[in-house]
């Protein structure tokens, strides 16, 4: 006869709880709002006086260096285009916790937020199968966005192909592009995008922020971090983007 399993004996069998996958610092504080970009006040402050009164554009176009938050302040933008929770069916600028589409978003994983690498699909024939598939509605979100990384790697064959559902897209299709290389967009491209220069954030405003980080992961800042040691990163990235 098989004995009973004593009360320390079930306990241990008890699976060991699962401990949450390790994020890097760069993906667990990701901005996810407006309120969140750093040293953007210009883009930010057109943007809310945009989605005030609702004079939102059909494209926008997002230019800047490596590593600036293009691709960010891209899914940012798509959040606040299809933000929807029970109370509030809008385009939103100020959102106060996430929506129904919000999660998928910033992941990119959202079925009406297509996002695609210019680098890898520079053809006409990639052109056209977003044309064809801006004639359908969304799924599930207010707005289908298209968000095209790298714009400046398309064929001029694509961008042609592209210019006329840019002009006049469907009303519930939205394009945002991202760049590192403005000047190889063609002008025709260019004067149908709102634009949007993404600065390089200065080093004061990132050393703040860096702290803000350090003590929330419980570390402990050093002093002086603003000082002639801390900029020298800043001014070789600044020559090397000269250079180039």
């Amino acid at each position: 006869m098989a004995k009973k399993k004593t009360t320390d004996e079930q306990g241990s069998s008890e699976a060991p709880a699962k401990a949450s996958p390790y994020l890097v610092l760069a993906r667990k504080y990701r901005p996810s709002t407006f309120a969140d970009l750093i040293g953007q006040e210009a883009m930010v402050t057109t943007l809310r006086n945009a989605f005030a009164t609702d004079r939102i554009a059909q494209g926008y176009m997002l230019t800047g260096v490596r590593g600036v938050g293009k691709t960010t302040t891209a899914r940012i933008l798509s959040r606040a285009l299809n933000y929807q929770t029970d109370t509030i069916d809008r385009p939103t600028f100020d959102m106060e916790g996430f929506g129904r589409h919000c999660a998928e978003i910033m992941e990119g994983r959202h079925p009406d937020v297509l996002e695609m690498d210019a680098a890898s699909n520079t053809g006409v024939d990639n052109m056209r199968e977003i044309i064809e598939s801006a004639r359908y509605r969304p799924l599930v979100a207010r707005y289908k966005v298209y968000l095209i990384d790298e714009v400046h790697m398309l064929s001029k064959g694509a961008f042609n192909a592209l210019l006329k559902t840019l002009e006049e897209p469907p009303a519930h299709v939205k394009f945002i592009f991202a760049t590192t290389e403005v000047r190889r967009v063609p002008v025709t491209v260019l004067s149908r995008c709102q634009r949007f220069d993404l600065r390089r954030v200065d080093v004061p405003v990132l050393m703040r922020h860096f702290e803000g980080i350090v003590a929330r992961e419980g570390g402990e800042g050093r002093g002086g971090g603003g000082g002639e040691s801390a900029q020298k990163p800043q001014r070789q990235a600044d020559e090397e983007d000269v250079e180039h």
